[in-house]
């Protein structure tokens, strides 16, 4: 799969992307992931991407023409690329998109900053999304996210296919994770559960859905 990520901040990324399951994911050839800064497709000297707001307003918008030739290079790039577009306004993000962007060849996120984008650059995208409902100061973080959760996603980056499909909110699941132990077997009075030192793999995959599906009851019983 080809990422691209257009920005403003480029320098944002410099270690999210060059750590843990994303550098592994990139050295492996799961994954190519390019940044690319907005001011190189600005048409001016002064490398201007944003100007005031028609009808007035508060902060600065990026222009249509800037964004517009950004996108066209970018999807010469990445030819079959969906593009997307990371505003507050957009669908909500969940698991379940998430695993539909895994099948996708590619992705071109375009990350806003100030106060938005131009309307009219709405024509020249696949979709827009939302990672929740609240205000961050730019797409980058969101990127970041979706970056994270479509990569680790991609066969053999996780290296054991079973782990994120049990992964809480994955697709046919509507419960969350169940409780994980690990040593010490006892910590502050708190003991591991007799059943998953047992060694009897029935009767541990029978507590693992009971406890999945109270947690699930008691914390989110919205997914039931």
């Amino acid at each position: 799969m080809k990422i691209s990520i257009l920005t403003l901040f480029p320098e944002m990324f410099e270690s999210i992307f060059t750590q843990s399951i994303m550098k592994r994911a990139q050295k492996s050839g799961f994954v190519e992931i390019k940044i690319h800064n907005l001011r190189d497709w600005a048409i001016d000297k002064h490398k201007m991407v944003d100007d005031r707001p028609f009808g007035g307003g508060p902060g600065m918008v990026l222009k249509v023409d800037v964004l517009h030739a950004a996108i066209l290079d970018l999807k010469e790039q990445n030819s079959d690329a969906k593009i997307i577009l990371l505003t507050p306004q957009g669908e909500k993000y969940s698991q379940q998109r998430s695993e539909q962007f895994s099948q996708e060849k590619g992705l071109i996120l375009i990350a806003g900053h100030y106060e938005g984008f131009d309307e009219r650059i709405r024509d020249y995208v696949d979709q827009e999304i939302s990672i929740g409902d609240y205000v961050l100061t730019g797409g980058e973080i969101p990127a970041m996210v979706i970056v994270d959760s479509v990569v680790r996603l991609l066969p053999g980056v996780l290296g054991d296919e079973n782990s994120a499909s049990t992964d809480s909110f994955s697709a046919g699941s509507d419960k969350l994770g169940c409780p994980q132990y690990t040593r010490p077997e006892e910590f502050d009075g708190k003991k591991v559960p007799d059943v998953l030192k047992s060694g009897d793999h029935a009767k541990i995959e029978k507590w693992r859905e009971e406890q999945t599906k109270k947690r699930t009851q008691q914390r989110r019983p919205d997914l039931i």
